[in-house]
């Protein structure tokens, strides 16, 4: 099967000159996790995802980081060396440089210039029509389950991420899997002074387990996992078949599920485990 019987013909962009808060905004608006970026000609040039945002835009480090985002250029966080895949493309291929790059989505082109988009959900859709009995849960699984507590700060949340490789983790309570934390959940705003209107402090915005958009506006060092933790877990048996956890995926709209066996947590599964599967 090509890339043009799988991609998404519909892509959200936005100019290389524009800001960060632009970007945030269309996500929040559309629902999305990814924004192309495009020159005056409209030709790609980079992607921001909310992966994106939540890692590049915290933390210390140079002077435009304290800037309030509506102030910050989007080629400050956008992920630059695009790369881009063809409609007449195989399938495989596009699955071969989403694992090779460490992506979830890629840009398609034409001769005309942008023409779609594939994204990993693209790609579960396809493994969830095609691969139907396949391979079990536990055979495609990640088996080394990275946890956080539910009482550790969002700064450490986002550490552990950064240091493993991984876009999301499972938070845990006596040893009980009771939320996950995805980047879904962590993107930024930035708060001002009420007296100087001066960017003071960088927080998080917050969206909570049911889709809801809400602001939060308590300092980073205050939030917990449990504050911004997807706290409705659905779990799924190590025995079943791997094509039930791409249709929960989809149906929930989530990116991983924590795997038991007799009700204790021995891996997970994610969409990128998920498009490993896909031959």
């Amino acid at each position: 099967m090509k890339v043009e019987d799988i991609m998404s013909d519909e892509v959200v962009v936005m100019q290389e000159n524009q800001q960060v808060s632009h970007a945030r905004n269309l996500m929040l608006k559309h629902g999305l996790s990814r924004v192309v970026i495009v020159d005056t000609q409209g030709k790609p040039v980079g992607i921001v995802t909310e992966k994106d945002l939540s890692r590049k835009m915290r933390g210390n480090g140079p002077e435009w980081k304290r800037r309030p985002i509506d102030k910050i250029s989007i080629g400050r966080a956008m992920t630059e060396g695009l790369v881009t895949t063809r409609p007449s493309d195989d399938v495989q291929n596009v699955v071969e440089l989403m694992l090779k790059n460490g992506i979830s989505s890629i840009p398609v082109v034409d001769d005309d210039g942008l023409t779609g988009i594939v994204t990993k959900t693209d790609l579960l859709n396809f493994y969830n029509d095609k691969y139907p009995g396949k391979w079990k849960v536990s055979e495609l699984m990640s088996k080394d389950v990275i946890s956080v507590n539910e009482n550790h700060s969002i700064a450490h949340v986002i550490g552990v991420m950064e240091e493993n490789g991984i876009s999301k983790v499972v938070v845990i309570r006596d040893n009980q899997p009771v939320g996950i934390i995805t980047p879904e959940n962590i993107s930024f705003a930035s708060v001002e002074d009420s007296e100087t209107g001066v960017a003071v402090e960088k927080i998080y915005f917050i969206r909570n387990s049911n889709g809801i958009d809400k602001k939060n506006f308590r300092l980073i060092s205050m939030l917990t996992a449990s504050d911004i933790m997807k706290d409705d877990v659905t779990m799924i048996n190590q025995d079943e078949d791997a094509a039930k956890a791409a249709l929960i995926m989809l149906k929930e709209k989530i990116s991983g599920l924590p795997v038991v066996k007799d009700d204790e947590i021995v891996g997970i599964i994610t969409k990128t485990d998920l498009i490993r599967g896909i031959q």
